[in-house]
């Protein structure tokens, strides 16, 4: 199956990371992101590792646009809300890396919390991992506008 970006991902623009999905179904999803210059924190030809948090969190959208597409709902917007036991076998990407970005859902619960398992490959080779913590609201215009209101 073909699964266009930016059908599953609603980031555009420079923040739209992922280059391409190459798996997604109901419990995992698997991108790949080609690192080139131009691209938001590359400087020098590197991108720090840190920012595979950011590719993680897209791939996880990539699988809740794609549960949402199933479900008949529209692509919206979820939220990061942490990560943990972030571990890094690198400093940083460098450009002309395709990394490999897999994320599996560990725990979904009615509310909207999720929690996934991911890990990025450079190579065949593990490089970072972590745990995302995520929230996708079940009406997120409503929501933003309630925190607008709180601030």
């Amino acid at each position: 199956m073909d699964w266009r970006v930016e059908d599953l991902v609603p980031h555009r623009a420079g923040m739209s990371w992922l280059s391409r999905i190459v798996q997604v179904d109901a419990n995992t999803a698997v991108a790949e992101a080609d690192i080139r210059e131009g691209m938001f924190f590359v400087r020098d030809g590197r991108l720090g590792v840190w920012t595979g948090i950011e590719f993680m969190a897209q791939t996880v959208a990539a699988w809740a646009g794609h549960r949402a597409q199933r479900e008949g709902r529209a692509v919206v917007l979820g939220m990061l809300v942490g990560s943990r036991q972030f571990q890094a076998q690198c400093q940083h990407f460098s450009v002309g890396q395709t990394l490999r970005i897999a994320s599996q859902l560990e725990l979904l619960a009615d509310n909207g919390l999720g929690m996934f398992d991911c890990k990025i490959s450079v190579d065949g080779a593990v490089v970072a991992s972590a745990r995302l913590s995520v929230f996708e609201p079940p009406d997120a215009a409503a929501f933003l506008e309630l925190q607008k209101g709180q601030s």
